[in-house]
């Protein structure tokens, strides 16, 4: 008796620690947005001094200008389609192009 007491009893545990709980829901965060850029205390990258060129068309020379003016460690070129590592540097230089070459956007990581 004592025995299939033991049994239910360790059952009856095993069956409650499996049992479903409500898990919180997800945090709704919102659309990403990359860290800001610009004149503020975050553009280690220097991005803020050459978003004039935002429209032009992209070249090896244009990106060595880039790189120099802004004072980057590193120069990141980011074309549609290709695939990219998310880590986030504030020294490097995205520089993002269209199909066309054309920059659409300038900012650090």
């Amino acid at each position: 008796m004592f025995a299939r007491c033991l049994v239910t009893l360790g059952a009856t545990l095993m069956v409650s620690a499996c049992a479903m709980t409500e898990s919180p829901p997800p945090r709704d965060s919102g659309p990403y947005s990359p860290p800001s850029r610009g004149d503020d205390a975050e553009d280690r990258c220097g991005a803020g001094r050459v978003q004039d060129r935002v429209g032009l068309t992209y070249s090896e020379s244009l990106g060595q200008a880039l790189l120099q003016e802004s004072g980057a460690g590193t120069l990141r070129v980011m074309r549609p389609g290709h695939a990219y590592t998310l880590e986030y540097r504030a020294d490097r230089l995205n520089v993002r192009v269209d199909e066309a070459e054309t920059i659409t956007d300038i900012g650090c990581g």
